[in-house]
């Protein structure tokens, strides 16, 4: 394709309405295809990325190859498409302003009144530009981060509405994701929430070509004429998006038998075949009717949030259509253990899952769910902290080093098994400074870890400032504990395994952030794998 097309996605109404689900879901339509199709997301608020942001507040920070700590919508993305995603695909007005002032500094714009018209504006642009020009794709999809009308997205929408002008028919599209809401009390859908919210895109210089209304009820035909008469589109532009049943590798067909592709392909003047979503159709297909089922216990401080464990919800699931399979996540609060014991909690679960985190709160809590899983012979994947919880507990455990901690917790620990890393020592600012990243591994042979992948060499990514204290590695293996894996030079251990354990896994890495619903990631395969076998014996 010669120019680069440009599709932006809004939203209106209220937040967490599934707009980069929607992004990434019409990303797989048009890659089956035949497209090229880059993501990228632009936040609002003035954080430079969401690296130091509370998951109670923001969900998970999802990390890129190139250690861009990211929004969970970037985690949508790479799911559910092939594309090559980096720091340039995520974007927040912080960036933005920062880049903008720093140039102002330099003298860039020779002297001149620096505005959010047309400087802010211009580096907005600049950088949507960019990613298609590095990437080389046909189509960029830009997701647009809040609710229209938030005072800090308004230079973002004048950005989108300079390029849709600028680049004329056929080079832009808008798409505006609302709310449709079922009043219960009163049996009818209503349509004025998605009305004024297009009135407020229009009134700053936006119309939307397309309508993904949100509902958890059908949209009838007259519903759907008068959202298309009040809010100025096409009828059959008012695409329905219900809330789905089993799983959200639903929405991309749903979308498909909306027409959605088809009608963005003549919006965009573009010719293509049919989307070949066979593959997309078997793992919906797997998820709706599975052969087995299993429970599978997810221990962790922020539980109470969806969004704060995402891609790790996520990657179980790949796991279980990998074998085909049903399973049911039960989260458990670290701190319910330290009250109430592992067994309460625990027992009756195939599977026992610690993933990452910071601080001390309910440390000692997965602690006990390691022991527990180690004890009872019940499969374990510990991921990043929970790598580090699985040696503090082995060591105490297991080699009797009594006191055993990471110094993250506490500083004066006898035995420090979990020590900070060496280039961490003298950093002072908390943003985009950990060991971040796609990084090597080097698996030994005969592990299990080695026999999932099928390679000795594996490339993960990693968000940490803590590692495992070399000072206790000859202790802890004659131990049992059996050191998996590590990087290539061999100064960091990457990987710890048990032997005589029907599966026990812990890495230092993210593997969650490598897993696709089409391409389950081996060590989540091999988990649920481990787990089934447990629930039939």
């Amino acid at each position: 394709m010669s120019h680069p097309k440009y599709i932006f996605v809004t939203g209106g109404v209220v937040s967490s309405l599934g707009k980069g689900l929607t992004a990434a879901s019409l990303g797989t339509l048009l890659e089956n295809r035949g497209l090229r199709v880059s993501l990228m997301k632009f936040d609002p608020y003035l954080n430079v990325d969401p690296g130091t942001m509370n998951p109670f507040q923001h969900g998970e920070v999802y990390v890129l190859d190139d250690g861009a700590e990211t929004d969970l919508d970037l985690g949508h993305y790479e799911r559910f498409t092939d594309s090559k995603l980096g720091r340039a695909n995520s974007v927040t007005s912080g960036q933005i302003y920062q880049a903008v002032l720093e140039n102002e500094r330099k003298g860039d714009y020779l002297g001149q009144t620096v505005q959010v018209i047309p400087h802010v504006t211009n580096e907005i642009k600049r950088r949507i530009k960019e990613v298609a020009k590095r990437q080389q794709t046909d189509v960029v999809i830009c997701e647009i981060g809040g609710t229209t009308g938030d005072i800090e997205g308004l230079p973002v929408l004048e950005a989108i509405r300079q390029m849709g002008h600028e680049m004329g028919p056929g080079g832009t599209l808008f798409i505006h994701v609302t709310l449709v809401p079922y009043i219960r009390v009163a049996g009818e859908i209503k349509t004025k929430p998605t009305q004024q919210s297009v009135a407020k895109l229009r009134e700053i210089g936006i119309t939307p070509q397309i309508l993904v209304c949100r509902s958890e009820k059908p949209i009838e035909k007259h519903v759907r004429d008068k959202i298309a008469l009040f809010c100025n589109v096409a009828e059959e532009a008012v695409i329905e998006e219900r809330d789905v049943k089993t799983s959200i590798y639903e929405v991309p067909l749903m979308l498909q038998r909306e027409k959605m592709d088809e009608l963005v392909c003549r919006w965009l003047h573009m010719k293509l075949p049919p989307a070949k979503m066979s593959e997309w159709k078997r793992i919906v297909r797997r998820l709706e009717q599975p052969k087995q089922k299993v429970r599978i216990g997810v221990v962790g401080k922020y539980i109470g949030l969806q969004d704060a464990y995402k891609s790790v919800y996520e990657a179980v699931c790949h796991g279980g259509i990998a074998n085909n399979a049903s399973v049911e996540t039960v989260k458990v609060d670290a701190e319910d253990i330290e009250k109430d014991g592992a067994a309460k909690h625990l027992r009756g679960m195939s599977g026992v899952l610690v993933p990452g985190g910071f601080g001390n709160r309910g440390i000692e809590g997965k602690i006990e769910a390691v022991k527990y899983a180690r004890e009872n012979k019940v499969p374990y994947l510990g991921l990043c902290l929970g790598m580090q919880i699985a040696t503090i507990e082995f060591s105490r455990n297991v080699c009797g080093l009594k006191g055993a901690h990471s110094t993250e917790f506490d500083p004066k620990s006898p035995h420090p098994v979990i020590c900070l890393l060496e280039e961490q020592k003298h950093v002072k600012k908390m943003g985009a400074t950990m060991r971040l990243g796609a990084q090597w591994c080097r698996l030994a042979a005969g592990t299990t870890s080695r026999k999932l992948y099928g390679n000795e060499i594996v490339s993960e990514r990693h968000r940490h400032r803590y590692e495992f204290n070399n000072d206790y590695r000859e202790q802890l293996a004659a131990g049992g504990l059996v050191l998996a894996g590590t990087t290539l030079d061999g100064e960091l251990v990457e990987l710890v395994e048990l032997k005589n354990h029907p599966f026990f896994v812990a890495s230092q890495f993210h593997p969650e952030f490598k897993s696709k619903p089409h391409r389950p990631h081996p060590l989540f395969r091999g988990f649920v794998a481990a787990a089934l076998k447990r629930k039939q014996a």
